[in-house]
C-alpha cells in the first residue's frame, strides 16, 4: 500500500522484506526533438558540476521504477542523462515518464546515526545532510536475468563512500521507498548496523572514502531529533521518514 506522507506531496511506498527488483522491458526510444532538450539540459548540468568542481557526470544506465509494489519493483534501465534532465525539468516527466531508484543506508554505529553533507557542487540534493551511503542503482547489479540485485548497490556505494567493506556491516530489512513529487526520484531506505566506533568510521571514511560527503557527522540516538530540527529544510526529506521506519525517532502525522 502507498499513501502521501506529511512532507509536500513526498509519497511512502510500503515495502515487504522478501522484495524483488527486476528489469521487465527495455529503455523507451525517445523523439529527435526530445532527444535534443534532453541532450542541452544534460550539457548544462555537466557545466554547471564542472565549474563546482563536484567531479563529472557519466552518462551511465541507471533503474528506472515502472511499478512499486510490496514485494517488487518493476522497470527499465535508463540512460543517466535523462534522470539529469527531469531533475533540470520536472515538467518532463510526462514525456520522459522517469523513475529513477536510488539506495539509501541508514547506518547505525557504535555512537550513533552517520550523517554526511553533500557536496555544493552535486548534481542533486546538494550541500544537503544525507544518510550515506546512497547511489543510484545501476546496469553493474543487474543480473543476465533481469533481476537486479540492491544489496550489491548498497554495498558498493558503503566501500566507495565511506571505505567500509561489507564484513563491517549488517544490513536489515528494506524500510520503504520514499518518492520525491517533482524529480521523481525513488529512495530506497535500508537500515544497515556496524559494531565500529565513531572515531573507526571518521578514519575510513577520511582514508578510503571517495569525497562525496566532504563532511561526515555521527549524531547519537538521543540526539537525532534535535538534529532534524536544527537542520530542518537542509536535511533531505527521506532521512527522517527512514529513521522513523527503523525506530529511531517518531514524526508527526
Amino acid at each position: 500500500m502507498s499513501g502521501f506522507d506529511v512532507m509536500s506531496g513526498f509519497v511512502v511506498h510500503e515495502l515487504a522484506a522478501e522484495l524483488r527488483v527486476q528489469v521487465t522491458r527495455p529503455m523507451p526510444e525517445l523523439s529527435a526533438v526530445l532527444d535534443m532538450e534532453v541532450e542541452r539540459l544534460w550539457c548544462v548540468a555537466c557545466a554547471r558540476v564542472a565549474a563546482c568542481g563536484a567531479g563529472a557526470l557519466f552518462n551511465g544506465r541507471v533503474f528506472s521504477a515502472d511499478a512499486i509494489a510490496p514485494y517488487a519493483i518493476t522497470g527499465h534501465l535508463t540512460e543517466f542523462r535523462r534522470t539529469v534532465a527531469q531533475m533540470e525539468r520536472p515538467e518532463l516527466f510526462a514525456a520522459l515518464g522517469v523513475r529513477p531508484l536510488a539506495v539509501c543506508g541508514v547506518l547505525r554505529c557504535a555512537d550513533g546515526v552517520v550523517f554526511g553533507r553533500r557536496h555544493p557542487g552535486a548534481i542533486y540534493e546538494a550541500d544537503m545532510w544525507q544518510l550515506p551511503p546512497a547511489g543510484s542503482v545501476d546496469a553493474h547489479v543487474v543480473g543476465a536475468d533481469g533481476a537486479v540485485d540492491i544489496y550489491r548497490q548498497l554495498r558498493s556505494e558503503l566501500r566507495e563512500e565511506l571505505g567500509l567493506s561489507p564484513d563491517d556491516v549488517d544490513v536489515l530489512a528494506p524500510l520503504c521507498v520514499v518518492e520525491h513529487p517533482g524529480s521523481h526520484v525513488c529512495d530506497l531506505g535500508m537500515a544497515l548496523t556496524t559494531t565500529l566506533s565513531d572515531e573507526a568510521v571518521r578514519v575510513r571514511h577520511r582514508t578510503l572514502g571517495n569525497g562525496e560527503y566532504p563532511t561526515l557527522r555521527i549524531v547519537p540516538i538521543a540526539e537525532l531529533a534535535g538534529f532534524l530540527a536544527v537542520t530542518g529544510d537542509r536535511a533531505v526529506p527521506p532521512a527522517p521518514i527512514f529513521l522513523a521506519r527503523a525506530g529511531l525517532v517518531t514524526m508527526s502525522e
